[in-house]
C-alpha cells in the first residue's frame, strides 16, 4: 500500500462522536395490534414515564392539517382529553403546547418532515406547559395511520438509557484481540526476516514494503502532517470526507487481502498459478483480491445502512489496524516514546484546547467526527458495536459504542515493537509483548471506567499512552535491558543480508549490530 495512503488515513483516526438526544418511545395500538415509533422529547418539559406500564394511554387524534399556532378551526370537543398530532412549523414548540393545553389536550405530538431535534424553548416557557410534548417523524405517523386507521391509542414513555452496556465488552474484546494479533504478526514477520524466510513466489519477506520510523525528525513531521490533515478536514469536510472514504476502501481492501493471504499461508493453502503470455498469475491471489474488493465496494455503497453495515466496517477496520501494525515499524523505544507522547498531546490539544478557538465552542476533533456536512457522511475511522440496551434510541437511530482506530493503532505500534524486541533477544516467554498487552488491557478498562463514571466520552490515549509506556520501561529496567530496549536497532544501516537469530540466552544487542 502506498505510504501516502497510510499517512492520510492515520491523520484522521483519532475521532470520536457523541449523540446528545433525548429519545423516547411512542406505542400506538388499536386493541389488537401495536407498534413502537421513535419520538424525541425534552426532559425540561413535562417528563415522560420510564416504563410502559406506568405510562398513561390516550386516544390519538389526527390534526396534521394544522400547525396549531392558534385555536382557529379546531373543534375543542375533538381534542378534549386526547393526544393530538400536529405539523411542525410556523411557530415555536411552546406556543403549540400552550394552544393544545388551552384545548384540554392531554399530550402533544409534533410531526416533522425534517430531522428530529430536541424541542427547546426559553427557560421561562417550560413552566407554562404541563402536558407531554414530543417530536415524531411525519412518515411514521402516516405509516401508523395506514396500519391502524383512525382509531389509535397512544402511550409515551422514555426508558432510561443504561450507562453499562454489553457492547463495551465486545468493543474491549475487539481492541485486545486486534492489538495481540497485530503484535504477534509483526513479531512473526521479524523472525522470518532474520531467518531469511521467503514469502509466496520466492519474494523475500524483508522486501514486503514496511515503512520504518527511525528518525525523530520524521516522527515530528508525521504528527505535523496529521495536524494539518485534521485542520483541512475541519474547513473542507464536504469534499475531503469523500476522499477519505475512497482511500479507506482502497486501503482496507489491500489490508484485508494481506490478512487473508497470511491466514492461508498459515494453514498451508496452495497458491496455484497459470500463465498468460509468459506472465504468471496466482489463482489464490485473484480470488482473494476479488473477495476483498467486493467487501470494500459493498461497504462503500451501503455505508449509511446502520443496521448491518457496521459488521463490514469493523471487519475492514480490524484488517486495516492489523496491516498497519505489521507494516509500520518503530525502530526503538526512543521513537515509541516520542511518537506516542506527541500523539497524546495531539489528542489533548484538539479535544480540550481547540474549543477556545472555534466559533461554537466545540472542539475541532468532535466537529469533524460528528460530520458537520449536511449530507450526513461520517469518517470511517471507528470500530462500531450497537448498544444492545438502547431500545428507545435504536428506534430513532442506531446507537453505537465506538472506538477510534487510533486508540488501537497508536498503542499497537508499541506492542508491535515489543514483539519484535522479544524476537531480537530470543525471549521465548515474550515478556515485553505480553506485558504491553496487559498494560493496554488495563488502560482500556480505566478508560471505560472513567467514561461510565463521568458520563462523557474519553480520549483513550490519555490513559493508554502512560499505561503502556511506563509498563514497558519498568519491565526493561527490571530485566536490566533498558539500554538495548531504548536503542533498538538502526534500520537505516541494515541491508537485506540478515543473519539468523542469535543463540538462546544472548541479549547483548547494541545499536548498529545485526539482529
Amino acid at each position: 500500500m502506498d505510504r501516502a495512503v497510510k499517512i492520510v488515513l492515520f491523520s484522521v483516526i483519532f475521532l470520536a462522536s457523541q449523540i446528545n438526544c433525548q429519545e423516547a418511545i411512542l406505542r400506538i395500538s388499536n386493541g389488537n395490534t401495536e407498534r413502537d415509533y421513535c419520538i424525541v422529547h425534552n426532559h425540561s418539559w413535562t417528563p415522560l414515564s420510564e416504563t410502559l406500564d406506568a405510562a398513561l394511554q390516550y386516544p390519538l387524534v389526527n390534526l396534521t392539517s394544522t400547525v396549531l399556532c392558534n385555536t382557529s378551526g379546531v373543534n375543542p370537543d375533538l381534542v378534549n382529553g386526547k393526544a393530538v398530532v400536529v405539523m411542525r412549523g410556523d411557530c415555536d414548540f411552546s406556543q403549540k403546547a400552550r394552544v393544545a393545553q388551552s384545548l384540554n389536550a392531554t399530550a402533544l405530538l409534533i410531526a416533522s418532515n425534517k430531522a428530529l431535534t430536541t424541542p427547546t424553548a426559553n427557560d421561562s416557557e417550560y413552566a407554562k406547559v404541563h402536558i407531554p410534548l414530543a417530536l415524531m417523524r411525519y412518515r411514521d405517523f402516516l405509516e401508523a395511520q395506514q396500519m391502524f386507521g383512525d382509531v389509535m391509542q397512544a402511550k409515551l414513555y422514555a426508558p432510561p438509557n443504561s450507562k453499562i452496556d454489553a457492547s463495551i465488552a465486545v468493543m474491549l474484546l475487539i481492541a485486545i484481540v486486534t492489538i495481540a494479533l497485530g503484535g504477534y504478526w509483526s513479531g512473526t514477520c521479524e523472525r522470518d526476516r532474520l531467518n531469511g524466510v521467503s514469502g509466496g513466489g520466492g519474494e523475500s519477506k524483508a522486501d514486503s514494503g514496511e515503512l520504518f520510523l527511525y528518525s525523530p525528525l520524521k516522527v515530528v513531521f508525521f504528527v505535523a502532517l496529521m495536524c494539518g490533515m485534521l485542520v483541512l478536514m475541519y474547513f473542507f469536510y464536504s469534499v475531503l470526507v469523500y476522499v477519505i472514504i475512497v482511500i479507506f476502501c482502497l486501503a482496507s481492501a489491500s489490508a484485508l487481502f494481506s490478512c487473508f493471504d497470511a491466514v492461508l499461508d498459515l494453514v498451508g493453502c496452495g497458491t496455484g498459478s497459470f500463465s498468460i503470455q509468459s506472465h504468471n498469475f496466482s489463482v489464490r491471489s485473484i480470488i482473494l483480491a476479488a473477495v476483498c474488493i467486493t467487501i470494500a465496494v459493498v461497504w462503500g455503497v451501503y455505508r449509511n445502512e446502520d443496521r448491518w453495515i457496521w459488521i463490514l466496517q469493523d471487519l475492514l477496520g480490524v484488517a486495516f489496524c492489523l496491516n498497519f501494525m505489521k507494516t509500520i515499524s518503530l525502530s526503538n523505544f526512543k521513537i515509541c516514546v516520542i511518537l506516542l507522547s506527541l500523539l497524546l498531546l495531539y489528542d489533548v490539544f484538539f479535544v480540550f484546547i481547540t474549543p477556545f478557538f472555534t466559533k461554537n465552542g466545540v472542539s475541532i476533533m468532535v466537529q469533524v467526527a460528528l460530520g458537520p456536512d449536511a449530507s450526513g457522511e461520517k469518517l470511517p475511522v471507528v470500530m462500531r458495536v450497537p448498544r444492545f440496551s438502547a431500545w428507545a434510541q435504536n428506534l430513532c437511530m442506531m446507537q453505537f459504542s465506538i472506538l477510534g482506530y487510533g486508540d488501537i493503532i497508536v498503542p499497537g505500534l508499541l506492542v508491535a515493537y515489543c514483539s519484535r524486541f522479544d524476537v531480537w533477544i530470543n525471549s521465548r516467554r515474550k515478556v515485553y509483548f505480553v506485558s504491553c498487552c496487559i498494560a493496554y488491557f488495563l488502560g482500556m478498562i480505566l478508560t471505560f471506567a472513567v467514561m461510565l463514571l463521568s458520563g462523557m466520552g474519553q480520549p483513550a490515549l490519555l490513559y493508554l499512552v502512560p499505561f503502556t509506556l511506563i509498563t514497558c520501561a519498568v519491565v526493561a529496567a527490571c530485566r536490566g535491558e533498558m539500554r538495548q530496549f531504548w536503542a533498538g536497532t538502526t534500520y537505516e544501516v541494515l541491508d537485506s543480508s540478515r543473519e539468523p537469530l542469535l543463540p538462546e540466552g544472548r541479549t547483548d544487542y547494541s545499536v548498529g549490530e545485526k539482529c
